[in-house]
């Protein structure tokens, strides 16, 4: 028991971590109603750049936040040249590109920084904050500041609106006169960012390499549906359970069942509950 409470800290310190990359996927969907596998290849390579930036002698935080508007450009870019042309295709040839961009990121950020591990900076104190490390409680800080944007700028601002009416009812938006098309470039962009941040938070926990974000993705998928695949806040609360419930049973059913807690999560919300926690059920009338 004693142990517990530390666990339970530190599983909400690694949940603000799925809880950014969900928070990315459920942009996407909300623009595609496709999983983006390529998120977590898209975070990293953000990551590297951010690196880089670094050695090259910039201060953390400009190297952040130039990061975050190169991956939002980046994630523009992507929907414009490579989404936009398929986005009429069949399901299963999207989900091809999406998991030829992953393999691709990964293969340019493997030939061009190597797959040697490489340490990460973070930007906060090495002291712990009530029993938590520091990273994590800023992990947690950023990724509730994040999702407080989001908020904001979805339900507040015009561009946001016209965002979520796009997603919802892109027919109906073209008549009012909202550009869908750009609509959905920008969800691309701001999916970008919002993994950018997460790669740069979870970089200094687990190192920086390639394939650092594919078991963190599986994790962000099983939060993003437990919590509703097309709810942002609902993905940020999936995220802290998931972080808990894997340190949870690492402790008592060891750690090699860890990972398998995401794929019973993944497995029991769509057979239960699809819409998961705080999604939308979809009606149809036939």
């Amino acid at each position: 028991m004693d142990q517990l409470l530390p666990q339970v800290l530190s599983g909400l310190a690694t949940g603000g971590i799925y809880a950014s990359v969900a928070l990315a996927l459920v942009m996407i969907y909300q623009a595609t109603h496709l999983v983006n596998f390529a998120q977590g290849e898209l975070a990293m390579f953000a990551t590297y750049i951010c690196w880089s930036l670094l050695q090259a002698g910039v201060p953390y935080w400009v190297a952040f936040v130039l990061t975050v508007v190169l991956a939002f450009i980046g994630g523009v870019v992507i929907e414009r040249v490579i989404i936009r042309p398929v986005e009429n295709a069949p399901v299963l040839s999207v989900v091809i590109v999406f998991i030829g961009l992953l393999v691709i990121f990964n293969s340019i950020a493997g030939w061009i920084y190597s797959y040697t591990i490489k340490p990460f900076p973070s930007p906060f104190p090495s002291q712990p904050i009530f029993g938590m490390s520091a990273h994590g409680v800023g992990s947690v800080a950023v990724t509730l500041v994040v999702l407080s944007l989001v908020f904001v700028f979805f339900r507040f601002t015009p561009l946001g609106l016209a965002m979520r009416a796009a997603a919802q009812n892109p027919v109906s938006s073209r008549l009012v006169g909202v550009r869908v098309g750009w609509m959905l470039a920008l969800g691309w962009g701001l999916a970008s960012a919002i993994g950018a941040v997460a790669g740069m938070m979870v970089a200094p926990i687990v190192f920086l390499e390639p394939n650092m974000m594919g078991g963190i993705l599986l994790y962000a998928f099983a939060a993003a549906l437990l919590g509703g695949i097309d709810s942002p806040g609902g993905a940020v609360v999936g995220g802290f359970i998931v972080g808990v419930l894997e340190n949870v049973v690492g402790i008592y059913l060891g750690t090699d069942l860890k990972l398998t807690v995401a794929l019973v999560i993944i497995v029991a919300v769509l057979v239960l509950k699809p819409s998961g926690l705080f999604g939308r059920v979809h009606v149809a009338r036939v």
